[in-house]
């Protein structure tokens, strides 16, 4: 059985051979998490998130992680901007990016998720993090001989860390 842990620290220097991107829809970089994963991995990424015209939301693509030593790949996923949408609506797509990311990280040990939506997309933290759970335990039960021996929820902050760690019981 694949295993949920919760870390804190900087995506891009936590070592697990996939990385999720929290992107915006035409993957070519931006604020937050997407910025610091752009910068990090160098000018290779941009170029290779540009032969992926984009995605829309709830949906997840993937690249070599280039400069980012830690990871192999990088899986980027478009999350739902919180209040442009219903909830219900929001929470089928945040769900679809973390299960179109795992699927796509199959073949690998290890993948590691920022809390997808949470910044400037305005998704409350707990209800984020609930959906997160939901899903990644269901797509667990539903993959048994899964390759993923580890999925990391990653925080930046404590705070974030704390509700990460309340949500899996850790």
């Amino acid at each position: 059985m694949t295993e949920l842990i919760v870390a804190q620290g900087d995506i891009t220097r936590f070592t697990s051979d996939v990385i999720v991107n929290a992107a915006n829809s035409s993957l070519l970089g931006g604020g937050g998490v997407d910025g610091a994963i752009h910068r990090a991995a160098g000018p290779e990424l941009l170029e290779a998130c540009r032969a992926l015209n984009g995605a829309s939301t709830g949906e997840s693509k993937m690249t070599d992680a280039f400069r980012i030593g830690t990871a192999k790949k990088i899986i980027h996923t478009v999350g739902p901007v919180y209040s442009s949408r219903d909830p219900q609506e929001s929470a089928r797509l945040l769900a679809s990016c973390y299960r179109t990311s795992l699927d796509l990280a199959e073949g690998y040990r290890s993948i590691t998720f920022p809390a997808v939506s949470t910044g400037v997309y305005g998704y409350p933290m707990v209800e984020a993090t609930g959906v997160a759970v939901r899903t990644i335990r269901e797509w667990q039960a539903q993959h048994p001989q899964t390759s993923l021996e580890t999925v990391t929820l990653i925080a930046f902050s404590a705070a974030d860390f704390a509700v990460l760690s309340a949500a899996i019981g850790q």
